[in-house]
């Protein structure tokens, strides 16, 4: 089958992102035509203007509706699109030059109708975007998941660097309307109708995270809260490892606790995984700033997941709380 590749970039508010992501398109290395679909997901600050500066430069659409979250504005998108394979993108992302073709070439050698992409931190990035990347791509923390691990059964692709045939999305129906989650929700649904999925190592992308602190967390905490949602709609993808968040901050708590009674094994312990942790993202980063921030992500990433996962498995399994209803953030209402 011939490959016919349509970018599907949902924008909310990220003008200067679109930007940066489009400029990336025109140093991309490949004579593979594509094509590019913006769709403005409500914003107030629009990306309309940025657009129109690469129309000739790039086979490009621009597409504005209400806002619905990123899942349905990914629909759309698929649904505008012209071509066979979706890649799917998130806006603060940037492409090296070789994306396209270690693609076309990851397809070429083990066809699937789904396939994910790790994310890398540029070296143009600040020293926080280094170290929330070290804490989301590091083995010690995700298991290498979501960094360059080549090896994994039934890879769970996420949207921020995922292709998906037009077949796949026409038979899934594409992303649901909880968010985030939409994309292992969307797997778990493609494994269920007989697809594929898998992870090309080589099609990785810069994933840029314009972040805080506090959006860290905030953002770490919904996909605790999102996973036991899932385990809700799939029981056959629950895993004891996704209780490891909760586990790792309850026992730290304890640890603090039993400082007070002058028992300190559990607690050094712990200062030795922060350690090897500081070790492991200097060696990655070759930067001392950035790895001792790297320790404050992890702390901030396991606790945040940890409590958003027991939240939501207290609400969901405990008292019986239909998740929609009682997590409303997490859900979009499609509008298209």
């Amino acid at each position: 089958m011939q490959l016919r590749f349509s970018f599907i970039i949902p924008v909310y508010n990220r003008p200067d992102e679109t930007k940066e992501l489009l400029q990336s398109f025109e140093d991309l290395n490949t004579n593979t035509p594509f094509e590019i679909v913006i769709v403005e997901d409500g914003s107030e600050i629009t990306s309309e203007a940025v657009v129109a500066e690469f129309k000739e430069k790039l086979e490009i659409s621009y597409y504005f509706k209400d806002n619905s979250g990123p899942g349905d504005s990914r629909n759309f998108g698929m649904r505008k699109a012209k071509g066979n394979y979706f890649i799917i993108l998130d806006s603060d992302c940037i492409l090296p030059p070789q994306y396209l073709n270690e693609v076309e070439k990851g397809l070429n050698e083990n066809y699937v109708d789904c396939f994910g992409g790790p994310d890398a931190a540029h070296n143009s990035f600040t020293n926080l975007q280094k170290a929330i990347n070290f804490s989301m791509t590091s083995f010690i923390t995700t298991g290498g998941i979501r960094g360059n691990k080549k090896r994994i059964d039934k890879f769970q692709p996420r949207s921020f660097n995922m292709g998906i045939s037009k077949a796949a999305f026409e038979a899934s129906g594409g992303f649901g309307y909880i968010h985030p989650g939409e994309d292992p929700d969307l797997s778990i649904r493609l494994w269920n109708l007989g697809y594929k999925t898998t992870l090309i190592p080589e099609a990785f992308v810069y994933h840029k995270r314009r972040i805080s602190w506090s959006k860290f967390y905030k953002q770490v905490n919904k996909f605790g809260m999102v996973r036991p949602i899932l385990n809700n709609w799939h029981p056959s993808t629950k895993k004891i490892t996704y209780w490891f968040p909760t586990v790792f901050t309850l026992g730290f708590m304890c640890s603090l606790l039993l400082l007070l009674v002058q028992e300190k094994t559990l607690f050094l312990l712990y200062v030795f995984y922060f350690f090897i942790a500081f070790v492991s993202a200097l060696i990655s980063t070759r930067q001392i700033i950035v790895s001792i921030l790297s320790v404050v992500a992890i702390c901030i990433q396991f606790f945040g997941y940890g409590y958003g996962f027991l939240k939501s498995t207290w609400a969901i399994e405990v008292l019986m709380k239909n998740p929609e209803s009682h997590f409303p953030n997490l859900f979009f209402k499609p509008t298209c």
